[in-house]
C-alpha cells in the first residue's frame, strides 16, 4: 500500500502536474499490469455485509466513471475495495465530448468532467469480460456494471437501448445500475421524469424478472432534484420492485466554483458532500431498500457521516484520485475501531 505522505507529496503532485484524461489513461494502463498480480487484500470479517443479497467483504467500492471499460477489474481488488462498479456502458461504442473533458478544482477538493459516456460499447466490453472470465481471472468481490443511454440513441427509444446493453452483460455483473442522471449526455436527465422512468424501468425489470436469476437493478439519481422529484422516483423504484437507489451522481450547481474557473459538466469531490448526504438521509428515511452513498468522500469522516446517514455502502472516485489508494484503507480502519 502507498503510504499517505506519499502519495500526497510526491505522487499526486507529479500526476497533477498532467493533464487529467492523459494521467487518467496512464494509471489505468498501470492498474491493467497490476491485475493479473495475484495478491489479495486480507478482509477483516467485522466489516463484510450482505446487500440486496451480494456479500461484500467490506463497503467502500468505487464509483463508476474510473473504470469505464471494465479493464481492470482484478486491480481494484488488490488496491482493498471490497467492490467495484464498472462503466457506464453503452449498448453502441461512442467517443464521448470533445477534449479537454475533465478539468480539477484542486484547492476545492474538486473536478468538473462532461466525458460524455466514452466508452467502447456493451459488445466490447462483454467479450473482454468473458475473456477474463475464461483465464481464471475474475475477481472475488462482487462487481456492478453501469449502464447509460447511447448519445445519438433517441430519448422515446431509450428503453430498448438500455435492454441491449442490459441483456448483452447480464450475465457478467452481480449487480447492475441504470445511469439516468448524468448531466453529460443530452437529455439524459429527462429520463428522471415520472413517465419517462416508469416507462424504462418497467421494461428493464421486465427483462429482468423473465431471467432464471434476476440480478440485483438499481438507479443512480442527480443530486440536483427537488425533494418532489425524488418522492416520485421513490415511489418507482419501490413499485417496479428495484433493489436499491445509489444517491448521488455529479451535479450542475457551480455556485461555488470562482468566476472565470467554471467549465460546463458535472462537479463532483468536496463541493458536493454535503449535498449528496443530504439525499442520502432523505432517501434513507423514506425508501425501505439499500442505499449506496457517493459524493465528496474524502476522509474517514466523510464516508461515516454517509453510513450514519443510512447508507449501506458507499464509493469512491474524486476523494480516491486526491487521496490515493491509502483512503480506502483509512475508511476501513475507521469502520474497524468503531
Amino acid at each position: 500500500m502507498i503510504p499517505p505522505f506519499l502519495y500526497d507529496h510526491l505522487i499526486r503532485p507529479l500526476l497533477f502536474q498532467i493533464d487529467p484524461e492523459t494521467i487518467h489513461h496512464a494509471v489505468m494502463q498501470a492498474l491493467r499490469m497490476l491485475a493479473p498480480l495475484p495478491w489479495h487484500p486480507t478482509h477483516d470479517p467485522k466489516l463484510a455485509r450482505t446487500v440486496f443479497g451480494l456479500r461484500f467483504p467490506n463497503p467502500v467500492g468505487l464509483a463508476a466513471g474510473m473504470d469505464k471499460e471494465a479493464e481492470a477489474l482484478h486491480a481494484w481488488q488488490t488496491l482493498g475495495f471490497g467492490f467495484v462498479e464498472a462503466g457506464t456502458i453503452t449498448a453502441h461504442a461512442q467517443p464521448g465530448n470533445p477534449r479537454p473533458r475533465i478539468f480539477r478544482l484542486q484547492d476545492m477538493g474538486g473536478l468538473i468532467n462532461r466525458m460524455g459516456f466514452n466508452n467502447s460499447g456493451a459488445e466490447a466490453v462483454a467479450q473482454r469480460l468473458e475473456r477474463l472470465k475464461a483465464t481464471g481471472g475474475w475477481p472475488t468481490i462482487p462487481i456492478g456494471i453501469n449502464l447509460g443511454k447511447t448519445k445519438v440513441t433517441p430519448l422515446e427509444e431509450a428503453p430498448q437501448d438500455y435492454l441491449l446493453s442490459f441483456n448483452r452483460l447480464f450475465a457478467l455483473g452481480d449487480y447492475f445500475v441504470l445511469n439516468v442522471s448524468s448531466p453529460n449526455t443530452p437529455g439524459l436527465r429527462t429520463l428522471q421524469g415520472k413517465a419517462e422512468l416508469d416507462e424504462l424501468l418497467g421494461a428493464v425489470m421486465a427483462a429482468n424478472r423473465a431471467k432464471p436469476a434476476p440480478k440485483p437493478l438499481l438507479l443512480k439519481i442527480a443530486p440536483d432534484l427537488e425533494w418532489p422529484q425524488i418522492d416520485e422516483i421513490l415511489e418507482l423504484v419501490t413499485s417496479h420492485g428495484l433493489a436499491g437507489l445509489i444517491a448521488t451522481n455529479t451535479t450542475l450547481d457551480h455556485s461555488c466554483v470562482p468566476e472565470g474557473r467554471d467549465q460546463t459538466g458535472g462537479l463532483s469531490g468536496k463541493p458536493l458532500r454535503a449535498r449528496s448526504t443530504e439525499i442520502v438521509r432523505y432517501v434513507c428515511k423514506h425508501l425501505d431498500l439499500p442505499v449506496i452513498a457517493v459524493g465528496g468522500i474524502f476522509d474517514a469522516d466523510a464516508a461515516l457521516e454517509k453510513l450514519d446517514a443510512g447508507a449501506a455502502l458507499v464509493q469512491l472516485y474524486t476523494g480516491f484520485i486526491y487521496r490515493g489508494p491509502a483512503l480506502v484503507n483509512e475508511i476501513c480502519r475507521a469502520l474497524k475501531t468503531r
